[in-house]
């Protein structure tokens, strides 16, 4: 995710990178290109290309504008929806850091950081990457042998969880904790459980492919034609004004497809990997053990 000074209004207006510009900029060339040619071609008469007519291109651009929109908006929704999950991610780590008190201290540690390596698994799972975790192998009671495997487990970060709820129902037989303590803590659990499944939910079900290419190839036509339509009227300024309108439809197409995962590792993706340290830093803390630095954003850039 793209953590940058929005105050300056002159380097935004020039800022590279993390924009979506580099992503369309072949296009948007090939479209000032032919804009260009045209132009002088006209302008030395060597041909005389027929405008397209205003009136259907004009309902064209309009019913483009309304499609492109409800797929940006139906984008940004499950942005949106996968932060909200991780915020929530957040809170539920920070009820169980308080009420994981009522445990014994050896019980509770076990607890914390298996916390923590359900949020590395979850990360990873939904990232389709694998990360170390030796880390976790002396605190997590956890083996080498059982760190080594998660990343073939069907879904690691269940596993995790159902690890959980085993001490906990432990806990609860040795009479270490009431059942009420056991259900308080357990709906914690269930709630990791949900937000789990909302993210796959998210990460399985994209919008329909046939929508998303349809909308794809018209916004590509609409831009190609462009500069026939215009050109008549705009003489000389038509590169200029068909460059300024096919980066707005070319960079919202551009952007939808980035937004529409929202869990990967392009530059305005959720920052996973700096939710998850942010939990293990709370969490670390809680236990008044040392803490890792925060991460960092790297070029403006926060993974």
């Amino acid at each position: 995710m793209i953590v940058r000074d929005k105050n300056n209004s002159f380097m935004l207006l020039f800022a590279w990178s993390g924009t979506i510009l580099p992503s369309v900029l072949p296009a948007l060339l090939i479209v000032v290109f032919l804009s260009s040619f045209l132009v002088y071609l006209s302008t030395h008469h060597y041909v005389s290309v027929p405008a397209v007519p205003a009136i259907g291109f004009t309902i064209f651009g309009i019913i483009l504008s309304i499609f492109l929109s409800f797929r940006n908006t139906a984008c940004y929704e499950r942005w949106w929806e996968g932060r909200k999950l991780w915020g929530a991610l957040i809170a539920y780590t920070r009820h169980i850091a308080r009420d994981s008190h009522v445990l014994t201290d050896q019980r509770r540690n076990v607890l914390m950081y298996r916390i923590m390596l359900f949020t590395h698994l979850l990360r990873d799972r939904l990232r389709m990457q694998n990360h170390p975790l030796d880390f976790y192998q002396d605190q997590s009671n956890f083996s080498l042998l059982e760190l080594q495997q998660f990343p073939q487990k069907l879904n690691a970060a269940q596993f995790c969880l159902e690890a959980i709820q085993k001490d906990l129902v432990q806990a609860l037989k040795q009479g270490e904790i009431s059942d009420i303590i056991y259900q308080h803590l357990n709906q914690h659990m269930v709630e990791l459980g949900n937000i789990q499944a909302g993210c796959d939910r998210i990460l399985s079900t994209p919008l329909p492919f046939s929508y998303s290419v349809l909308l794809h190839r018209t916004v590509y036509c609409f831009c190609f034609i462009l500069p026939f339509s215009l050109e008549t009227s705009l003489g000389i300024w038509t590169p200029i004004i068909v460059a300024l309108i096919a980066y707005l439809f070319l960079g919202l197409d551009a952007l939808s497809a980035q937004l529409e995962e929202p869990f990967g590792l392009q530059e305005n993706d959720l920052p996973l990997d700096a939710i998850v340290r942010s939990i293990e830093r709370e969490m670390l803390d809680s236990l008044g053990v040392d803490i890792p630095p925060a991460v960092q954003p790297v070029r403006s850039n926060l993974s």
